[in-house]
C-alpha cells in the first residue's frame, strides 16, 4: 500500500536519496544545489527557501536540481533550461510527468533519463507513487567531442552490411 502523504501536498520536497545524488555527481561535478535545507543540501554552496534559489544566478555552475514538486515545479523548470541557455548545466530530478505543459515546453528540450521504478526519497516510507526522470539541460557550447565524421560513420555501417 502506499502511504497517503505521498498523495498530498504538506510538503513538495522531496529529499534526493544519496546513491542517486552521488552517481550523477560523479559524472557532472555538482557545484550548486538551488532548492535545498541547509541540513539536506547535496552541494557546499546551496540555496534555501528563504534565499530563494529562482532569484538568485546560476549562470557558470553545474547545477543538481530536486525542484519542489508541487505547481511550482515549471517555474523551476523554466528557469533550469534559461539558465542551461546562459552557459549553466543543469541537471534535474523530476517527476516523469510526460502529460505535463512544463514537460513539453521545457524538459522535453534536454536528454531525458528515465529512471526504472520508483524512488525512495530519504525521509519516506514507502516508494514515490509516481515514475520519475533525470533531465540534462546542457549549454548551448556543449559537443560531444572525438565522434567519427558521419561520412565515416556511414562507410562503416556500408562495410559492416556487406559482410
Amino acid at each position: 500500500m502506499v502511504h497517503p502523504s505521498l498523495f498530498s501536498s504538506e510538503s513538495p520536497e522531496w529529499e534526493t536519496p544519496d546513491w542517486l545524488f552521488d552517481s550523477l555527481n560523479a559524472e557532472f561535478g555538482f557545484t550548486l544545489d538551488p532548492c535545498s535545507t541547509d541540513e539536506n543540501a547535496k552541494c557546499a554552496h546551496h540555496f534555501t527557501k528563504q534565499l530563494n534559489g529562482l532569484l538568485q544566478d546560476w549562470q557558470d555552475h553545474v547545477v543538481f536540481m530536486n525542484p519542489p514538486y508541487g505547481r511550482e515545479i515549471s517555474v523551476w523548470i523554466e528557469k533550469a533550461y534559461n539558465f542551461a541557455r546562459a552557459g549553466a548545466t543543469v541537471v534535474c530530478l523530476v517527476p516523469a510527468r510526460t502529460d505535463t505543459r512544463w514537460w513539453h515546453r521545457f524538459g522535453m528540450k534536454g536528454e531525458i533519463r528515465l529512471l526504472r521504478g520508483r524512488i525512495q526519497f530519504v525521509g519516506g516510507k514507502h516508494c514515490a507513487p509516481f515514475p520519475s526522470a533525470v533531465i540534462v539541460f546542457r549549454p548551448p557550447s556543449f559537443r560531444i567531442m572525438d565522434l567519427p565524421a558521419a561520412s565515416d560513420l556511414d562507410e562503416r555501417c556500408e562495410h559492416r552490411e556487406q559482410k
